[in-house]
């Protein structure tokens, strides 16, 4: 490696040291006793890398002739992710202690994971694109069952792991007929090989078969039946992790391989994006329906909330890619100030997850009720609150791209949805009086909570400030 390209991979180099000399020192000392500070330690280098990667600069930098680009998109995404790993760590440390599942390895196979994002979302190459992906699920796939002695903990280890396995199988095979017909596994080179003619119906298949692989990973349906399984069998603290920084690397990824690499027949794939948007929109919004496991509402809403991301994806524009980012940010945010409450929920030091648990929780807490009042009412996209605008973004990026039918849908999908959360706060502040629930909340998940829900009502000030910086992120992936 040159010196030249050195700085653009320094902020993965520092991470896969600190994760190799954090397992030595583990290993070698205290073990698990120093899970706590191993926590902490990881959770503030999140915060600083992510600090210095959004003072980098506004320019573009390439390494290995190619394969790895840092750009103000790449820049963006990776932001996004550090600062959600760091606030999941720093809200589920309390909750991991205390049900006694804090091993020294958590906090490294979460840096492993993000390393994995990282070079997902910088990736310029096929094979960097599958070398992030896998190092970001072969430690996911552990974390699922971190629970060792939970049966419903191991299911969804395995069951993450099978069907991982199935959609990297999908993923290769879409690469290998790309690389077949293209002759190079360089997103430039792809496009290249599209800018001189149709392209040739092997490389479609390809596209389909590595977008079908990459839908898995955002939970997109069809390819979603592992969501929910693995969100309700999952450690709360892993579930909130699995709703937030993945889904980041993942959506990033797909735009990054659309744009760079199929980025001149935005029809083809165009399309696919749109029907993967509308089966997550509307299956989101009717599966959830029927759920009382919070976790498992969780699960379903963030199928449907992908199906709005996609949607942005699917304009095949900047504004599009603005809006898609936008997105992503806000939904990251609600889903961390969303996670910090449900973690907080038990009955006699016991995780309780169901909602009915929630009936007349206004009259017990009325402070944090209001703030999950908030969220729910943002998730739904009830306006004023920032979740609105965020829905707003990507919808009207559809119109924008002459999309009406697709903009219609998720409005109409978005109606439906705003049943299974208005029917929490129902149940919060008029349904029957039923048996308390104790929400112990550490100082960490209550300023969490109230910080986030804060930032839904005010954000709307905020959102022209992260706006501009969408914006230059999207120019930089899809051009002026």
């Amino acid at each position: 490696m040159s010196q030249t390209n050195f700085p653009t991979v320094l902020p993965e180099i520092i991470l896969a040291a600190y994760a190799m000399i954090a397992l030595l020192f583990a290993v070698y000392t205290g073990k698990d006793k120093t899970a706590p500070m191993l926590m902490w330690l990881t959770a503030g280098l999140f915060v600083a890398l992510a600090a210095y990667i959004g003072l980098r600069g506004d320019g573009t930098s390439i390494a290995f002739d190619g394969m790895f680009t840092d750009d103000a998109f790449a820049r963006f995404a990776k932001v996004t992710i550090l600062l959600s790993a760091a606030a999941v760590l720093v809200i589920s440390q309390d909750y991991m202690q205390r049900r006694d599942l804090l091993r020294f390895e958590y906090p490294i196979l979460i840096t492993l994971s993000v390393i994995g994002m990282m070079v997902m979302v910088s990736a310029g190459d096929l094979m960097t694109l599958y070398m992030g992906l896998e190092l970001q699920s072969l430690a996911l796939y552990v974390v699922a069952s971190f629970r060792r002695d939970s049966a419903k903990s191991t299911e969804a280890g395995l069951k993450y792991f099978v069907l991982g396995a199935l959609s990297s199988g999908l993923l290769l095979y879409g690469a290998s007929l790309t690389y077949g017909f293209a002759g190079t596994t360089l997103f430039s080179g792809i496009l290249s090989t599209l800018a001189t003619g149709d392209a040739p119906l092997g490389l479609l298949f390809g596209l389909v078969f590595m977008l079908s692989g990459l839908a898995f990973k955002v939970s997109a349906a069809p390819f979603h039946m592992w969501t929910p399984d693995v969100y309700e069998g999952s450690p709360t603290p892993v579930t909130a992790f699995f709703a937030t920084a993945p889904k980041v690397a993942a959506m990033a990824l797909i735009a990054r391989l659309v744009q760079n690499a199929f980025g001149t027949i935005p029809g083809d794939w165009g399309q696919v994006l749109a029907a993967l948007a509308v089966f997550s929109m509307f299956l989101g919004a009717i599966a959830a329906i029927g759920q009382r496991d919070i976790k498992r509402l969780m699960a379903y809403s963030s199928i449907a909330h992908m199906g709005y991301a996609l949607v942005g994806l699917a304009a095949g524009t900047a504004g599009g890619v603005k809006a898609m980012l936008i997105y992503m940010a806000i939904y990251v945010t609600m889903n961390i100030g969303t996670f910090a409450f449900i973690l907080s929920m038990e009955k006699d030091g016991r995780p309780i997850t169901t909602i009915d648990s929630l009936n007349m929780y206004s009259k017990r807490d009325p402070l944090k009720a209001f703030a999950m009042l908030v969220l729910l009412f943002s998730l739904a996209g009830v306006p004023p609150m920032v979740g609105f605008f965020a829905k707003f973004y990507v919808l009207q990026a559809a119109v924008d791209a002459g999309m009406t039918w697709l903009a219609l849908a998720g409005a109409v999908a978005s109606v439906i949805g705003a049943f299974y959360y208005l029917r929490i706060v129902f149940y919060m502040y008029f349904g029957k009086q039923g048996d308390d629930i104790d929400t112990p909340m550490v100082p960490a998940q209550w300023l969490m909570l109230v910080a986030v829900a804060a930032t839904m009502v005010f954000g709307i000030i905020n959102l022209f400030g992260i706006e501009p910086l969408a914006a230059s992120a999207a120019e930089a992936l899809v051009g002026p």
